[in-house]
């Protein structure tokens, strides 16, 4: 859809970025690059901006290479390790592929939530009713240990779903939606409201979106349905004016939970619904959910300041997925009013009694 000069683009960000090193999905792969770092007791990297922790890491294994869907481009689904490190070790990992029938390469990142944060950060647009402690832009205090944002869903009049933070109920949840959830440990999970995922008393954060586009590992029914227009109203091939029919591929963006608890993004400039649930579950999602789409609204950032513990900021950022509209100064601006996650280095090593995602989604 964008043309040869934007499959370049893309796959540029990814040959720039990903010096060969290990690879992702289900099955984990202990061989590791010397210069992706190392985990475990070998030795972690010392060329990356790192936010120290106390205690030995409990770092989640880094990811195995994903398979492409056809015939594989140059470093297409070869992780690389992106964004600030932690206790030295990466926290963040990137790649990218080609979704089955498609030509444009999409972007992939792995977040180890063992290593970092979760936040949900609201704005006026989405969801609205504010004020919020957190809005953008982000402050000081959190750009010291920022690490990865990524973009919010839908606006609430067309989510489908409901919206919890701050000890608020901006607007109420509604069952079977899918949903974004953060705990007060800074853990996350997706799932189902009511079945995978439900409200506890450790649940400061609720964001919906539309419903469930991967279960038990799979596409859902609903994500490889006709029905693409269930999905959101997207802009046309060439504009987004009113008058322009929407397209079905389109820029999408989209969240799932692994098994192990971590978080992986996709984004991409020509996915279908059903591409996007591909590529989660293709990297290890159990269950998924669409975020925001259209070409002004997707974007993941990671940063790596030059200094260990050096603020992010619009200066040492960078874009998953090169033509994405919005990039790191995006959440450093006071004007931008949707709501995002940022994922921060935790302070310290993690306690054994933290609860992360179990298999089943229930806590």
């Amino acid at each position: 859809m964008l043309g040869a000069l934007a499959v370049f683009a893309i796959a540029a960000v990814v040959l720039l970025r990903a010096a060969p090193g290990p690879a992702g999905g289900p099955v984990r792969n202990t061989a590791r690059s010397r210069t992706a770092g190392t985990r475990g007791g070998q030795t972690p990297l010392a060329s990356r901006a790192s936010v120290p922790a106390v205690g030995p890491s409990r770092s989640l294994p880094a990811p195995s290479a994903l398979q492409p869907f056809g015939a594989p481009t140059p470093g297409e689904g070869i992780w690389a390790p992106a964004g600030r490190t932690v206790d030295g070790l990466p926290a963040v990992y990137e790649t990218a592929l080609v979704p089955p029938g498609g030509s444009v390469p999409a972007g992939i990142a792995w977040m180890d939530t063992h290593l970092l944060s979760a936040r949900l950060y609201s704005g006026s647009v989405s969801p609205g009713g504010g004020p919020y402690a957190y809005t953008a832009p982000v402050a000081e205090t959190d750009a010291a240990s920022l690490v990865a944002v990524f973009n919010g869903g839908f606006k609430m009049a067309d989510a489908g779903g409901g919206y919890y933070t701050e000890g608020r109920m901006v607007d109420p949840l509604v069952s079977g939606a899918a949903s974004l959830v953060i705990y007060a440990d800074g853990s996350v999970n997706i799932g189902a409201w009511g079945t995978d995922v439900t409200m506890t008393p450790q649940v400061v954060a609720v964001r919906q979106n539309l419903v469930p586009l991967v279960a038990a590992g799979v596409p859902t029914p609903q994500a490889l349905s006709p029905d693409w227009q269930a999905w959101g109203n997207t802009c046309g091939a060439t504009s987004c004016a009113p008058s322009v029919p929407g397209v079905e591929q389109q820029w999408r963006s989209g969240v799932g939970v692994t098994s192990d608890g971590a978080l992986v993004y996709a984004t991409g400039p020509d996915l279908t619904p059903g591409q996007l649930a591909q590529l989660l579950a293709a990297a290890g999602a159990i269950r998924g959910m669409e975020l925001d789409i259209n070409p002004d609204w997707t974007v993941f950032v990671t940063y790596d300041p030059p200094i260990p513990g050096g603020l992010a900021s619009p200066s040492n950022g960078s874009k998953l997925v090169a033509a994405t509209v919005q990039g790191p100064a995006t959440f450093f601006e006071a004007a931008w009013a949707r709501d995002f996650v940022t994922l921060s280095a935790r302070p310290a090593a993690l306690p054994d009694t933290i609860a992360f995602p179990s298999r089943s989604g229930h806590r």
